[in-house]
């Protein structure tokens, strides 16, 4: 069953305006499509590490793309008039955790980032090469805080179901295991760091950086979980409530003020 668009969450799990949620989803094809080009974008930016990455890992490989790609096709389906659960949720969770990861590290890591990051070739003729570093680093930055307030769009069309929620959980559950703890095989998968070197094609999780990684991946993990279960049951109190209400309304004797 479809959400209800009068469905009322609190501010802290719908920030968005409704204003804004409203104008956002009625033009949710440039939305769609500007996740698209993210999407491919961050194909591209992925290509460095699919080069050091067994064949076999690299579905966990590229975090942010993916789950730009699941929201893209979330929103796809609900502007066709269809819904997709398993989609919505798995774009809910990937925006919110890989929405709020990447800021992190970058933050973290704000130094060797600033100092390696490096943008489309095309582009360093236009600008100086430091130019050209900055400019990439705010892009990946707000683009993905981007994702974190996309995701607050989802409640407007999922009911957040349980076995949804699970799926989601289960994906980047396991994910955050191959990524930090237990890797497909040979090395762990998280996305690269500049502060951990890569030797002879293999990348070197030193620490303490790769705990600070894992700490954040993990953390906003449980926190996409605690709101996507808290929407579910604001979504299922808030029916209940109408539910009553209108049996009350109907046991009410013809004529009876109310």
């Amino acid at each position: 069953m479809a959400a209800a668009e009068t469905d009322r969450l609190p501010r802290y799990l719908a920030p968005l305006p409704d204003r804004v949620e409203s104008v956002a989803l009625q033009y949710a094809w440039v939305i769609i499509a500007i996740n698209l080009a993210g999407t491919a974008f961050g194909f591209w930016y992925y290509i460095p590490q699919f080069q050091l990455e067994p064949v076999v890992a690299w579905p966990v490989v590229p975090d942010s793309p993916t789950a730009t790609l699941f929201i893209a096709c979330s929103l796809a389906l609900y502007t066709l008039g269809w819904s997709n659960e398993y989609l919505n949720m798995l774009g809910f969770f990937g925006c919110i955790k890989l929405g709020l990861w990447t800021p992190y590290v970058l933050t973290v890591f704000a130094d060797a980032f600033l100092a390696t990051v490096t943008p489309p070739p095309q582009v360093v003729p236009l600008f100086r090469r430091k130019l050209a570093s900055n400019a990439m680093y705010a892009f990946l930055f707000v683009s993905h805080l981007g994702m974190v307030v996309q995701a607050f769009l989802i409640h407007r069309y999922s009911d957040f179901p349980g076995r949804a929620i699970l799926v989601a959980v289960i994906w980047y559950g396991f994910n955050d295991l191959v990524d930090y703890f237990v890797p497909i095989v040979g090395t762990p998968h998280h996305t690269l760091l500049p502060v951990e070197p890569i030797v002879n094609g293999t990348v070197q999780h030193v620490s303490p950086a790769h705990e600070i990684a894992a700490i954040g991946a993990v953390a906003f993990t449980i926190l996409a979980t605690a709101l996507s279960t808290r929407i579910r049951w604001e979504k299922r109190s808030n029916r209940a409530r109408t539910v009553s209400s209108s049996r009350g309304e109907q046991s009410t004797p013809y004529g009876e003020e109310r």
